[in-house]
């Protein structure tokens, strides 16, 4: 981004030699670019110092002194009817944002390059002249302005929203591992929280550093510990790996609904737990449409036949989609569902519907 943005600006400033002779004004042309060159350099030296990160006040002062470059500029080049001469340090303005979008969120630099847009649109129209051809140069300007750094903001964008989506997988993947019925991610932060203040509290009793019987205040402490520690230990046991996947995820908790009250999906074996993590990941990533949403119901246990202490536990998962269509899911996305067991899929109003005949060891043999 910086080295577009750079190539950019060279340009602009070879075009401002260029068209020299036709500048009306062309000293505070050359004001406006040691301005702006002057903020890029600052810009990049404070950067450096926050560690490659842009407070809020500086993105302000950096806009501010980008306004004056655009003031100056605008006044300098303001030319007479039918000449062929545009702005140039003005468009630099946008080459400039685009060499700090990845500093910023991608909705200020977007705000920031369509005010640069405006306004260099409004001078462009009150501009008088005599050849409407001769408005072709004030449009490239408004362009090299504009267009660059919303470019630049849309693949930024993109690219933290792959990252992050991916990170959420990663993090999602680990409760694969966990037991049947276990803590999720955040309560395991917080349960170490605890443990370390348990831990702390029966070290000062036993080192005498604190008296016994325990003051008021103490005796509270140790009660509070001791009742958030039994509630940890009670989720633990009635909520599954699953539950904590979704609910703990910020791309699947808001548009996915589990309904497992039995806690079957803790019987998946580690491979049937990725598959169906998988599925329902991909389902949801591979849609661009809005409002997708997917709900999974696993149970109930279904009768089993046969004697012997190798007889397996069948139950259904029933998976249900909305706006998701067949013909948009991805092949890996089956093979993620065989990975669950043999399926029947249906397309119903436009959306898939899978139907999954699971299969797991039963917990009594083990």
């Amino acid at each position: 981004m910086s080295i577009s943005g750079g190539v950019i600006a060279v340009f602009l400033l070879v075009r401002m030699g260029v068209e020299w002779g036709q500048t009306p004004t062309p000293t505070l042309s050359i004001v406006a670019w040691l301005i702006l060159a002057a903020t890029a350099v600052g810009v990049n030296l404070a950067v450096h110092e926050f560690s490659s990160r842009m407070p809020v006040w500086l993105f302000l002062l950096a806009l501010g002194l980008c306004a004056i470059v655009v003031a100056l500029d605008l006044a300098g080049s303001w030319g007479f009817p039918g000449t062929a001469t545009f702005p140039t340090a003005a468009p630099a303005v946008g080459a400039f944002l685009l060499t700090i979008v990845t500093l910023r969120e991608s909705r200020d630099i977007t705000l920031a390059a369509l005010a640069l847009g405006v306004i260099m649109g409004a001078a462009t129209l009150f501009e008088a002249r005599s050849d409407m051809l001769a408005l072709g140069p004030d449009i490239l300007g408004v362009a090299l302005a504009v267009v660059p750094p919303l470019v630049g903001a849309s693949i930024v964008q993109a690219f933290r929203r792959m990252v992050q989506r991916e990170l959420d997988l990663v993090l999602v993947q680990s409760t694969v591992s966990q037991p049947r019925f276990a803590v999720g991610m955040l309560a395991s932060e917080q349960l170490a929280r605890l443990d370390l203040d348990a831990e702390t509290l029966l070290d000062d009793v036993a080192q005498g550093r604190t008296a016994l019987p325990l003051a008021a205040s103490t005796a509270t402490t140790a009660a509070s510990l001791a009742t958030q520690l039994r509630v940890h230990l009670i989720e633990g046991r009635t909520e599954t790996w699953l539950h904590h996947a979704i609910t703990e995820s910020e791309f699947l908790g808001p548009v996915v609904a589990l309904s497992d009250p039995a806690g079957l999906a803790g019987l998946l074996s580690p491979t049937q737990r990725d598959g169906l993590l998988l599925t329902i990941w991909l389902l949801l990533v591979d849609t661009q449409r809005s409002g997708a949403s997917v709900s999974l119901r696993l149970g109930p246990i279904a009768p089993t036949q046969g004697v012997g202490l190798h007889h397996r536990v069948r139950f259904p998962i029933e998976l249900t989609t909305t706006g998701v269509s067949r013909r948009r899911v991805d092949p890996e996305t089956w093979q993620a569902i065989r990975a669950v067991g043999p399926h029947v899929d249906s397309n119903r109003a436009g959306s898939l519907r899978v139907d999954i005949e699971c299969s797991v060891d039963n917990p009594a043999d083990a």
